[in-house]
C-alpha cells in the first residue's frame, strides 16, 4: 500500500482527488458483494478467461476461481485501501521542505525514504496495519467464496467451531 499512498500523495490537484475517489468508492459497496463481483470476473466463462481467449493468448480457461491466488486476489482488494488511505493522509501533510533539507545535505533518494520519509510517515503505516489486520486474520467470507473452501484462514478455524464443531471455548479461545 506504501507506493501507492506514495503516488497519490505526489499527484497534483484534481488527479490527487480522483485517486482518492478511486480508493473510497469501492468501499461504498457492500463486502460481500465485492467478493461476488469477483466471482463473477474469475470463473472459467468469467471476463478474463473470455478477454485472453478472444485475443489469443489461451485456448482454454484458466482455472483462477477456487485457488490461494483468488483468496489472495480478494483479501488484497478488500483491505487494501484501509492501508493506502492512512499512509496517504500522513504523506500529503509532510512538509516537503524536511526532505528537500535531507537532499541539500547530501542524502541520496534512499536515504531520504529511510531517515526522513519513512519514520515521518510511520504513525499512518501503523494505523494501516492496525485497520487491516484483524479484519483480515478474522474473514472467512473470501476464502470460502473465492477459495472454494480449500483455503482455510483463521476466521474459518473460528467459523467452524462455532458453526460445525459447536466448540465455542475452542472458537472464542482463537
Amino acid at each position: 500500500g506504501y507506493p501507492m499512498a506514495y503516488i497519490i500523495a505526489n499527484a497534483k490537484g484534481a488527479k490527487q482527488n480522483l485517486m482518492v475517489m478511486l480508493f473510497i468508492v469501492p468501499l461504498w459497496t457492500n463486502f460481500l458483494l465485492r467478493t461476488y463481483a469477483w466471482m463473477g470476473l474469475l470463473r472459467d466463462q468469467g471476463i478474463i478467461n473470455e478477454i485472453l481467449m478472444g485475443i489469443g493468448l489461451i485456448n482454454e480457461p484458466i482455472q483462477m476461481l477456487y485457488t490461494s491466488g483468488a483468496v489472495m486476489l480478494g483479501m488484497v482488494y478488500n483491505y487494501l485501501p484501509f492501508m493506502v488511505l492512512p499512509i496517504y493522509s500522513i504523506l500529503v501533510k509532510i512538509d516537503t521542505s524536511l526532505l528537500e533539507a535531507a537532499r541539500d545535505m547530501g542524502a541520496n533518494e534512499y536515504q531520504v525514504f529511510t531517515k526522513v520519509l519513512f519514520p515521518l510517515s510511520f504513525p499512518g503505516v501503523a494505523t494501516g496495519i492496525i485497520m487491516t489486520f484483524m479484519p483480515a486474520v478474522s474473514t472467512f467470507v473470501i476464502s470460502d467464496l473465492l477459495g472454494g473452501g480449500q483455503t482455510i484462514l483463521l476466521g474459518n478455524l473460528i467459523q467452524n467451531q462455532f458453526m460445525a464443531a459447536r466448540n465455542w471455548q475452542f472458537g472464542s479461545a482463537v
